[in-house]
């Protein structure tokens, strides 16, 4: 197939299929890196909580790398749009395998959270761009075909993580699991060279709002702190708690006055006005979120709640992984044949919500085949969202503003899946955290904290599918002639 797609930038003509295949290939390593770092750590918190004694400062070890990647997409979008595609990746794979390295030889806690840190910088360099780099290659209506392979690699990656953490945990040193993606960081580095020098170019020349993000991360650090620390390590009403709320309130109210005073907002305002990117946003932060949350603490559920190993917990959730996969497939089919696209993803979210439920519901006496259907019907139910939302954003606005587009909504999932994932971690971590035996706390306590937390992923499930169906459902473009500027 020769259809072209899109114009390329190295003066060879029009991109073809075959040329748009090879660049998703080159690019798809950096979304397995970036998918798999934020659930490979799952199983490996329980060895991470005993080798430093530090149960209540695990859920950072996530939410920290979530962060930070949610603060600087935006900026690695922008510098996107000024500088291309190809320098703004490759800088990404370094600074994730720098902060790579740094995880797997921290001798405490802190210099484990800050090496988290600096992959969570790295990680927004990698999805967010392979993303945009999909938008460039082809117009919305023949993206879903490409997107399939992308939903493929970072749900199989997010999904098998936990397994692998489980068994490197359980066989070889800890830190490996920070660092085992790095061979693909390194291949990504070779094949994208010459690659991602085909992709078109619509760079527009833009500023950089680096106090926005410097407001951000100092907002968003305090909130989580609040979050982790309040009526745990330190009483709600304690002089700490009380000042980094109040900072906490000072930093969100500078930030909203920053993107709306800034030159070149972190958020760009023209983009978050469309009331599609605003419920797209919300259906992609809330369902992502939740997922996300389910291969974080679902191994933790298996082992102190069903007695399993962290190996035997990982392995439990490969059918969330098969299953998202396939929504993803069939959503992105859906989106590339027919007009309604959103009745289908309509109707599969509303049985991951009742799925996710049941689980609450059933939180004591779930059986694990009663709980392999449970997984399967979350992942069928949210996985056709996930491209839909994606394709939504994309098609509504202009060429150059891909990036910054693909960006925003990367930054408001990120942004609700940390809060969320340290929501959970404040609800479990300090009731069965790792070192604890469910046997020890008591079995009621245990399932009482799980079951809060699968109460709560349900209603973020529920509150993404509200926002989707919120979503105007316009067709998608055929071309992206006329779309620049």
């Amino acid at each position: 197939m020769t259809t072209p797609t899109a114009a390329s930038s190295d003066g060879s003509g029009p991109l073809t299929h075959r040329d748009a295949l090879w660049i998703v290939a080159g690019v798809l390593p950096t979304v397995f890196m970036s998918s798999v770092d934020q659930t490979i750590v799952a199983g490996a918190l329980p060895t991470i909580g005993r080798e430093f004694g530090a149960t209540q400062n695990l859920s950072w070890i996530a939410s920290i790398y979530l962060l930070t990647l949610t603060a600087t997409t935006p900026l690695f979008g922008r510098l996107s749009d000024i500088h291309g595609r190809r320098l703004i990746l490759r800088a990404g794979v370094l600074i994730f395998l720098v902060g790579g390295f740094v995880a797997a030889l921290a001798p405490n806690m802190t210099t484990l959270i800050l090496a988290r840190a600096i992959q969570g910088v790295g990680a927004a360099g990698l999805t967010s761009q392979a993303l945009t780099i999909l938008g460039d290659i082809a117009p919305p209506k023949q993206r879903a075909r490409y997107y399939t392979y992308f939903a493929l690699v970072y749900t199989t990656a997010g999904g098998i993580g936990p397994a692998l953490g489980g068994y490197i945990s359980e066989n070889f040193y800890w830190g490996f699991v920070f660092c085992v993606t790095s061979p693909l960081g390194l291949l990504s580095l070779v094949i994208t060279d010459r690659l991602l020098r085909k992709l078109p170019r619509n760079e527009k020349r833009r500023r950089l709002d680096l106090p926005g993000a410097a407001i951000f991360i100092f907002a968003s650090a305090s909130s989580m702190f609040v979050i982790t620390a309040g009526g745990k390590t330190l009483a709600w009403g304690s002089p700490e708690i009380l000042g980094v709320g109040a900072l906490s309130v000072l930093g969100w109210a500078a930030f909203v006055w920053r993107q709306l005073t800034a030159p070149e907002p972190l958020i760009p305002l023209h983009i978050i006005k469309s009331r599609i990117v605003i419920a797209a946003i919300g259906a992609s932060a809330c369902g992502w979120a939740a997922v996300f949350g389910l291969n974080l603490y679902l191994p933790l559920y298996l082992q102190y709640v069903h007695g399993m190993t962290p190996l035997q917990a990982g392995l439990q959730l490969m059918a969330l992984m098969i299953t998202v996969n396939l929504g993803a497939l069939i959503g992105s089919l859906v989106a590339a044949r027919i007009d309604r696209y959103k009745l289908y993803p309509i109707i599969t979210n509303v049985l991951c919500v009742a799925a996710t439920a049941w689980l609450a519901w059933k939180t004591d006496t779930i059986s694990m085949l009663e709980f392999q259907f449970v997984l399967v019907f979350i992942g069928l139910g949210f996985g056709p969202l996930a491209p839909i939302v994606t394709l939504v954003v994309q098609n509504s606005v202009r060429l150059s503003d891909l990036s910054a587009a693909t960006s925003t909504l990367s930054f408001g999932r990120g942004l609700f899946s940390a809060v969320l994932i340290s929501v959970l971690g404040a609800i479990v971590l300090q009731t069965v955290g790792p070192g604890a035996q469910a046997l020890d706390i008591g079995r009621e306590t245990a399932i009482g904290a799980f079951r809060a937390l699968f109460w709560l992923t349900a209603a973020s499930f529920a509150l993404g599918l509200l926002s989707f169906i919120l979503i105007e459902e316009k067709p998608l473009q055929t071309s992206n002639e006329g779309r620049g500027g």
